[in-house]
């Protein structure tokens, strides 16, 4: 091969095709030579040959540990004998149960303290999540006539954690969504308010908006701040929402 000249002005330049130097071969073919492409392949072939070289030695450095043996098939069968031996010995020793025993009693172990810390964690997240919703919530502040506490003891258990928000649901099961954005998930306070609605006995823990009449219960003078509920809006409280009642000086009337 050699390169294609160009004469120009006359001097001669070699021909470039594509920023590669043009060849000519023994039939008069043109060739565009790639260089760089060219090096890459020699880099590329030389990075084969010593792997396969290594391997080779590699090979050769296993098999000459079993220079003298002939029949391989009688060699790989003596290994499985000498193989069973043992495990036929560790066996009989009662080492692989005692074995198994002691791995599985430390992944126990593991797996129960995670557990532990999982639940600690989702416990104080329910807490601060779904608690403090019910303590910071302007609805039961300027609405409800009975504390927070026992608001969550009543209705605590219709608020889950979904994805890190706070999810209502209704007595039928299925979520609460807004009323003011059509699609959308209800906040904590609107979806207190479906709830409350919803509820029974709403007249007994809703503030009295004036005096005492019209179905408003008795006690307290109609008082919109007052703690007092009847028999039966009491006995629909659970232990804990009673004892929370009474804590905060809560009356009960029949």
């Amino acid at each position: 091969m050699k390169l294609k000249l160009i004469e120009v002005d006359g001097k001669q330049y070699a021909e470039v095709s594509d920023g590669k130097p043009v060849y000519l071969d023994d039939d008069g073919k043109e060739l565009a030579f790639d260089a760089p492409g060219t090096k890459a392949t020699i880099t590329r072939l030389n990075a084969e040959a010593r792997s396969h070289r290594e391997r080779a030695e590699a090979a050769e450095k296993t098999a000459k540990a079993f220079d003298g043996i002939d029949d391989a098939a009688a060699a790989r069968k003596a290994l499985e004998i000498v193989s069973s031996l043992d495990q036929k010995r560790l066996i009989d020793a009662g080492e692989v149960e005692k074995v198994k025993a002691e791995i599985s009693k430390a992944f126990q172990t593991q797996l129960d303290e995670a557990t532990g810390k999982a639940q600690t964690l989702e416990q104080q997240l329910y807490a601060e999540k779904i608690g403090g919703s019910f303590a910071r919530s302007k609805l039961i502040a300027d609405k409800l006539a009975i504390p927070a506490d026992m608001v969550q003891a009543r209705f605590g258990q219709q608020f889950k954690i979904e994805d890190g928000k706070v999810v209502a649901y209704d007595q039928h099961g299925q979520k609460i969504y807004s009323r003011a954005r059509p699609g959308e998930l209800a906040d904590f306070d609107e979806a207190l308010d479906s709830l409350v609605e919803q509820y029974p006995h709403r007249d007994h823990i809703l503030k009295a908006s004036g005096a005492n009449g019209g179905g408003a219960p008795a006690g307290n003078g109609g008082n919109p701040g007052k703690k007092t509920l009847n028999r039966a809006a009491f006995d629909q409280l659970d232990p804990a929402g009673k004892a929370a009642h009474v804590r905060s000086g809560g009356a009960v009337i029949d």
